[in-house]
């Protein structure tokens, strides 16, 4: 896994990869704590809903980023962006209207809407060997699965002694080192596509035609799908469901997004293993299951329990939940990159940004407003049976391995 490491360039592009998560994670914490002190018995409706508007905005400009990286150049994309986040971020504490507040919002995601389907992008264009760029992708879900477990860590600490509108200035400051660090690295040129220059309806939309066509890429869609259903619960439910249902402190709170950031480091770790050993396809169905099957017992553990005695078995479940979550979303940039040509890899990569994020878009607010008028046990219940349709789909679309599967001596270019 750590093989990446040894590209210079990918070192620094995974230090700014890092820092940058830390701020955003800080960020995020920071609006559900702000959302619940403000709404009280509604928190998990209005943010279902608002983080259904960030998931909006990646949809609206996910598609957008390849044509933009190869219009104003890659390294000057991801330093703007993140330039623009440091500015939303050190602004948001000094608002005084909600209506304000959103637009920022709106700017912060429409950054991030173009700043990771590039990053992602970028980085096969760096580690070109098979098995470093595994190891990268590993590394890269890693980095996610650090946030999720220091970010709460750093906020529970911070809420103890300052406001939490304290986090956002963390996040400005992971921004700005996020920036630096792309500045000092040499990244390669965004060049023109090998097929020639079309319009940019055409640009745009090509990633999408090649996600819907490719039947690989139509079950990653479906894997998608199915994600997100039991992934709002966590993202979502998380912090209502433990400061309101259950009775419990934001130390509580935080504590539960920890563990689910335990559980997906320790797949992220397993990863490259686990793929030598089973295959990806295997790996990642198995790691959608064991999400699917452990968010499905969220009801009975709260019928069947009285208040904080929930939280132990939710911290089971939040553990299990990770682990799965980072099984399918660690792997999926290898599944791509072995779907389509090289010269294809840019649009395929912010077609699925986007695409994906679409399915978040409907999911957060099922998840919010399910829990606000039917309960949160319930909701679970249901999105884990949507889920579990969504998997059966997508297995039965991805049936047959891939080239790379079939031949693993074969070139990671060989088509």
């Amino acid at each position: 896994m750590f093989l990446a490491l040894r590209h210079r360039v990918f070192r620094r592009l995974f230090a700014a990869h890092v820092v940058a998560l830390l701020g955003t994670g800080l960020s995020t914490i920071a609006i559900g704590f702000l959302v619940f002190d403000t709404t009280g018995g509604n928190a998990a409706g209005v943010l279902g809903t608002l983080l259904g508007i960030k998931m909006l905005t990646f949809l609206l400009l996910g598609p957008l980023a390849p044509l933009v990286a190869r219009r104003v150049g890659t390294k000057r994309l991801l330093v703007l962006t993140d330039l623009a986040r440091v500015a939303v971020a050190l602004a948001l504490p000094f608002v005084g209207d909600v209506v304000t507040a959103y637009l920022l919002i709106f700017v912060l995601q429409a950054a991030s809407a173009l700043f990771t389907p590039t990053f992602q992008a970028t980085i096969p264009a760096v580690v070109t060997d098979e098995r470093q760029y595994t190891g990268a992708l590993a590394l890269s879900r890693l980095a996610y699965d650090i946030e999720s477990l220091v970010s709460p860590s750093i906020a529970g600490v911070v809420v103890v002694v300052a406001s939490s509108s304290a986090l956002f200035f963390g996040t400005g400051v992971g921004f700005l080192a996020s920036a630096l660090l792309i500045v000092s690295a040499a990244l390669p040129k965004a060049a023109a596509p090998a097929r020639g220059v079309h319009s940019v309806r055409r640009e745009i939309a090509r990633g999408t035609r090649l996600m819907l066509r490719v039947p690989r890429l139509r079950a990653v869609l479906t894997l998608h799908l199915a994600l997100a259903s039991v992934g709002a619960i966590a993202v979502v439910l998380t912090l209502p469901l433990v400061l309101g249902e259950l009775g419990g402190g934001e130390a509580q709170a935080a504590g539960l997004l920890a563990v689910y950031g335990v559980g997906s480091i320790t797949a992220a770790v397993l990863m490259p293993m686990m793929i030598a050993r089973i295959g990806v396809r295997p790996y990642m169905l198995a790691g959608l299951a064991l999400m699917i099957a452990s968010m499905a017992f969220v009801w009975p553990v709260l019928a069947l329990s009285s208040g904080q005695d929930a939280l132990p078995w939710l911290w089971a479940i939040w553990f299990l939940a990770g682990l799965g979550y980072s099984a399918v979303l660690a792997p999926m940039g290898r599944v791509l990159r072995d779907a389509v040509p090289d010269d294809d890899l840019p649009d395929v990569f912010a077609a699925q940004f986007s695409l994906a994020h679409g399915w978040w878009l409907i999911s957060y607010p099922v998840a919010g407003w399910g829990a606000t008028v039917i309960g949160f046990g319930p909701t679970s219940l249901l999105l884990a049976v949507f889920a579990a349709l969504a998997l059966g789909f997508a297995a039965h679309a991805w049936r047959t391995p891939s080239l790379g599967e079939m031949h693993p001596e074969l070139a990671a270019s060989h088509r």
